[in-house]
């Protein structure tokens, strides 16, 4: 009997206020220990599909009509978003989300309180964190609204591995951000891929940048996929081609993919 998937999006259609249709029969995969990219331009539904994956959608009065979310071989839509965090989905929301009046070492302790951990596995998973981030530990005690963009991407990315994860769905983690310290973080992402066997689900505009780190992609316009495959696949028909979702074999790559993944 073959294993359950890992992330299984099934032909899920999303609608804000019960009129803005968002998504349309979007459909992916996440295999457990990959890295999966999902691309597109603003509006083309990225934010909208890891909401609905981490059941966020209602804070912002939308809803999944149809379809279906499966983790781990069970479906997720009586799961609140606390409930799915301890079950191992975490969301690293757009726009580097930190409390600005804690410090740096606060807003990471944050991340823990949902597993109830003993002082001495806090002290273990703030260990790890500082590995991964050593600016971190440089600004533990600073006020987290006083750190720098990057920074503060590192804060929210440490603080959603606090949790332990075993999926992290991270949304524009590039926005606003230098290019060196870009690089900085996705190298760090390959690391707790490698190392921690960690999944991402990137949602990104810098398809170049993310589609070098990734292992499969799929490409978002307007609330509809308009290509998928291997991330090598993607990258050689081209960027401008991937937005416009009119890249030369799309339609086949699409149509594998609900195979391959």
């Amino acid at each position: 009997m073959a294993a359950a998937p890992f992330l299984e999006v099934d032909d899920i259609e999303a609608t804000y206020e019960d009129v803005i249709l968002a998504l349309r029969g979007v459909s992916l995969r996440v295999e457990e220990g990959a890295i999966v990219a999902l691309l597109g331009a603003n509006g083309a539904g990225k934010t909208t599909t890891l909401k609905a994956i981490s059941n966020l959608l209602a804070s912002e009065r939308g809803a999944l009509t149809r379809g279906s979310v499966i983790w781990k071989g069970r479906s997720t839509a009586r799961l609140d978003p606390a409930e799915l965090v301890a079950r191992g989905i975490v969301q690293v929301l757009e726009g580097r989300r930190v409390f600005p009046q804690l410090t740096v070492e606060e807003n990471l302790l944050t991340g823990g309180y949902l597993r109830r951990p003993s002082r001495a596995e806090v002290g273990n998973d703030l260990a790890r964190i500082y590995t991964w981030f050593p600016r971190l530990k440089e600004k533990r005690r600073i006020r987290a609204g006083l750190t720098s963009g990057g920074e503060q991407q590192m804060i929210a990315i440490g603080r959603a591995l606090m949790t332990r994860p075993t999926l992290v769905l991270l949304d524009e983690p590039s926005m606003g951000l230098a290019p060196i310290i870009v690089q900085e973080i996705f190298e760090i992402i390959r690391t707790l891929n490698e190392d921690e066997g960690v999944s991402f689900l990137l949602a990104e505009q810098n398809a170049a940048l993310v589609l070098r780190y990734a292992d499969h992609a799929y490409v978002l316009e307007t609330g509809r996929l308009a290509a998928a495959g291997t991330a090598a696949d993607l990258a050689a028909q081209g960027v401008e081609a991937l937005y416009l979702g009119d890249a030369p074999g799309a339609a086949a790559a699409t149509s594998s993919s609900a195979q391959q993944f």
